[in-house]
């Protein structure tokens, strides 16, 4: 049961609801308990009057007076009843387990089809409004690192894409990746703010091209090479006139340059290249591998590492290159892999400080694919992966039931943040 609360009455140990879209505030979720006098200061400063909690999921010493007749209406919390066989507890738990990976799940694509959209109404307005554009796109980088910068571990979740969104949900994986490494590497409030802004609208340019042209075919003739490769000097023009801040024209300037001097425009070396700029351009390569235009050159997630690792190491920023493995884990998520005790598995999401154990659907032939639970593979020591497999390289029925995706999504959430939370948000 949830009732009103004025914000002026907020203490620590509320869980309460905020009834706002997701790029409107800057927790990792609308429903959660207050943990310190800071959040509650955050929440005032949203310019509501009143908000949702719920009593029976909160924490207090004593309700407040004002409170205490909803407090004792609300319905205690739940336990299995005592006539409960271990047969059906055993099934209770495994029902709320299922909802609660449900919901975390559509909580999650609601997040990045929300920042998607914002992303695609700031590169509407480059042309007609390109200061306003330059303004949403900050925002909308401000708006991913007050969720990423929170305490504990971040998770790099794999997503559903449908082809018709390949520009949006290339900047998008570039964006979120790129961050999620500026955080792996300590950077600053600003330096976090030019990475994501650079991120978001590092192909700006392309917007100049033919659309022919707009994605880079090994079967393009000389001319309409050069052409694709005009589309960083056009992404500055464009960052000028939107008045972009200085470290991020750098990343649409040099997201094509490589270490070795072997890139694009101006062939500089990785000593010449800012930091910003050399996350954008390793994960940029990354993500151009797992979803190229041509799925059938496509390399699955675990391919396309290994070949960063094995072909390009001289391309990219060593240390940097290491740590986005370390961060993504050997079998990134959307990999298919075949575990130690043989069964297959698609790889879900991956803890970006244990990545060597991340959360995989199992194919079970006994059980329907939207009744499976995802594995966790930190829970099972005995249990690990054994190798990475091309989907065609499954069988029929392992590749119907664990459906890998043509093209990776990534987004991410806070390893901490509990099911419980992402319930009450999907279901506000």
């Amino acid at each position: 049961m949830s009732g009103k609360i004025g914000v002026d009455e907020l203490r620590v140990g509320m869980f309460i609801h905020l009834d706002l879209g997701w790029m409107a505030h800057p927790f990792p979720v609308g429903s959660f308990r207050i943990a310190n006098a800071q959040q509650i200061e955050k929440i005032r400063g949203l310019g509501l009057k009143q908000l949702r909690w719920s009593p029976e999921k909160s924490e207090l010493a004593a309700p407040s007076p004002a409170h205490a007749d909803e407090a004792a209406l609300a319905p205690a919390t739940s336990a299995a009843p005592a006539e409960e066989s271990p047969q059906q507890a055993a099934e209770r738990v495994r029902r709320e387990q299922l909802s609660a990976q449900r919901a975390a799940a559509e909580l999650c694509q609601r997040q990045f089809d929300e920042a998607g959209q914002a992303w695609q109404s700031a590169q509407d307005k480059v042309l007609a409004e390109p200061q306003q554009a330059c303004r949403d796109a900050e925002d909308l980088s401000r708006s991913l690192l007050d969720k990423m910068l929170v305490d504990g571990d971040m998770c790099i979740r794999l997503l559903t894409c449908g082809a018709g969104e390949a520009a949006g949900s290339h900047a998008m994986n570039v964006a979120v990746i790129s961050l999620l490494m500026g955080r792996v590497f300590g950077l600053g409030e600003d330096e976090m703010l030019d990475l994501g802004t650079g991120a978001l609208m590092h192909d700006v340019g392309k917007l100049d091209l033919p659309e022919r042209v707009r994605q880079l075919d090994e079967r393009m003739c000389r001319e309409d090479v050069a052409l694709y490769r005009d589309h960083v000097a056009h992404g500055v023009a464009h960052g000028r006139r939107m008045g972009m801040r200085p470290g991020a024209m750098l990343v649409l300037a040099q997201h094509h340059e490589n270490a070795d001097g072997s890139g694009f425009p101006l062939r500089v070396k990785s000593d010449r290249m800012s930091i910003a700029s050399r996350i954008v351009a390793l994960v940029n390569r990354y993500d151009k591998l797992c979803n190229s235009p041509s799925l059938a050159q496509a390399y699955t997630p675990h391919e396309a590492l290994s070949m960063l690792f094995a072909q390009a190491q001289s391309k990219f920023d060593t240390s940097m290159l290491n740590s986005f493995i370390r961060m993504m884990g050997v079998y990134p998520a959307g990999s298919v892999v075949q575990l130690t005790d043989d069964r297959y598995a698609l790889v879900m999401s991956v803890n970006s400080t244990r990545p060597l154990k991340p959360n995989v659907l199992v194919h079970d032939p006994k059980l329907p694919r939207d009744e499976a639970l995802y594995l966790n593979l930190m829970s099972t020591p005995d249990l690990g992966i054994r190798r990475s497999l091309k989907p065609s390289q499954l069988p029929a029925d392992a590749l119907a039931y664990l459906a890998p995706r043509p093209r990776v999504a990534y987004f991410f959430e806070a390893a901490h943040v509990g099911v419980t939370q992402a319930e009450e948000l999907v279901h506000a």
